[in-house]
């Protein structure tokens, strides 16, 4: 790929797919596939439906790269589709999202060398997925949006439909519901 390519910003290349130069929106899924799957995983709690859904968001940039517009910011547009895309695959499965495995959180461990620092963060991201998972879907989203993939609350008032100040406010809530179900998981005995 030559580097005036490799240079163009995220919106120069969604404006090209837009008019036409579909190969753009390879460089596009390239810089974007882990970010959104990872968005995706933690929403779902399925790795599966997350890989289907991060594929499903690409097909749909393609299909309606005509309504993407020349005033905002791309990532904002991609997660508004992800979650209507997500949207569609609970409608179809009847089901809401699952808690995250486990397994899936070593991706995130902490590489200290010290072994007891080591297995307490470990431990710590294990009950925080956790925590994460008991959120209500919505609250779910909304954290994962402004603190996961640190989208401004201007734009995720634009993905949720809603003012800036209710955005915020979603936020917050949310947050201060993740810690309250945190610090209760914390306290819960080790089974």
């Amino acid at each position: 790929m030559d580097s005036a390519a490799e240079q163009r910003s995220d919106h120069a290349l969604m404006l090209a797919v837009r008019d036409g130069e579909l190969d753009a929106l390879g460089e596009l899924f390239e810089r974007h596939h882990a970010p959104l799957f990872g968005f995706l995983a933690k929403f779902t709690g399925d790795r599966a439906a997350a890989e289907d859904i991060a594929q499903t968001v690409f097909q749909r940039m393609l299909k309606y790269r005509h309504t993407y517009r020349d005033d905002g910011r791309f990532t904002a547009w991609m997660y508004h589709l992800a979650r209507r895309c997500a949207a569609d695959h609970f409608r179809r499965a009847h089901a809401a999202p699952h808690a995250t495995d486990p397994a899936d959180l070593q991706d995130h461990a902490d590489d200290t060398p010290h072994a007891a620092q080591h297995a307490s963060k470990r431990d710590d991201h294990a009950l925080l997925h956790t925590a994460l998972a008991r959120l209500d879907r919505d609250d779910r989203e909304v954290l994962l949006l402004a603190r996961f993939q640190e989208l401004s609350f201007a734009e995720i008032a634009g993905i949720l439909e809603c003012s800036v100040g209710a955005a915020k406010v979603r936020a917050h809530r949310a947050l201060r519901e993740l810690r309250d179900i945190y610090f209760k998981l914390q306290k819960e005995p080790l089974s």
